[in-house]
């Protein structure tokens, strides 16, 4: 019998008509698409593990997952084939063999997601369901201004979702930044990891502080409540992008970020 061979494969989604990463039992979801195209050119079961499980709604434009087959097959046979029966929405971007050690989860070393808004009166019609909106005006001089408390270590329970099944609350975020592109605002955000909503809730944070609902150090204030219900409601999925991870260089992972700029 021939030796398993562990894959690596770069991929990218809109996140709009899935219900998340993550197979269900009766929703379509992104990780079961994947996987019903792998299979197929595998012509056996494949399964996969992903870096991250983004939520419904939330789009990748780069997710790395990883799998182990005994069928010989070469890197061209995994994306120009797997595309063949993957959606429109789905993208695989490149495959490459990796070593046992490889995780695509447990490897990884950090993790980077952007989230893209839209601030106006009028609903985004071009890229709907691709950036968040608010009909609030922001002001990004203040956003720049509180989005800095969130920089190292801290106890994230207030922007963490009830279902989160995370062993701690404590992340530390390396970098947070909002930028003006495109007519939209820009966050982008490194950590070591992510809670379950953790972008989301600190978005919808922000926004309130943006539009002056709330003060500028409201989000240290929250970060020291350790307190949910405290906070702004879950901002919504649609402008969330998992962007990267990074990975020590041993593993030759070709991509560790891509912009998902629109």
């Amino acid at each position: 019998m021939a030796q398993s061979q562990r894959w690596a494969l770069g991929l990218e989604y809109l996140g709009s008509e899935y219900c998340g990463w993550q197979r269900q039992s009766d929703q379509p979801s992104v990780q079961e698409e994947l996987e019903t195209a792998l299979s197929n050119i595998a012509t056996e079961p494949v399964s996969v593990i992903a870096a991250g499980r983004t939520d419904t709604g939330v789009h990748a434009s780069l997710q790395i997952v990883h799998f182990d087959t005994r069928v010989d097959r070469d890197a061209t046979a995994w994306v120009r084939g797997g595309n063949q029966f993957l959606p429109r929405d789905v993208s695989i971007r490149w495959a490459t063999p990796v070593s046992e050690d490889f995780h695509a989860r447990f490897a990884a070393v950090s993790r980077r997601y952007v989230y893209l808004l839209s601030s106006r009166a009028q609903r985004p019609g071009l890229h709907s369901k691709r950036v968040g909106w608010t009909h609030w005006p922001l002001d990004i001089h203040r956003i720049n201004a509180a989005i800095s408390a969130l920089v190292g270590e801290h106890d994230f329970t207030s922007f963490r979702a009830s279902e989160c099944q995370a062993k701690s609350p404590i992340k530390s975020i390396y970098s947070a930044t909002v930028r003006e592109q495109n007519g939209l605002l820009r966050f982008d955000f490194h950590a070591n990891a992510f809670l379950h909503h953790m972008i989301r809730n600190i978005v919808g944070a922000l926004v309130y502080v943006g539009a002056n609902k709330q003060p500028l150090d409201w989000l240290e204030t929250l970060l020291a409540l350790r307190d949910r219900t405290q906070a702004a409601p879950t901002f919504s999925p649609d402008g969330l992008y998992l962007a990267g991870m990074e990975y020590d260089a041993r593993f030759q992972i070709p991509e560790q970020f891509v912009d998902p700029c629109l």
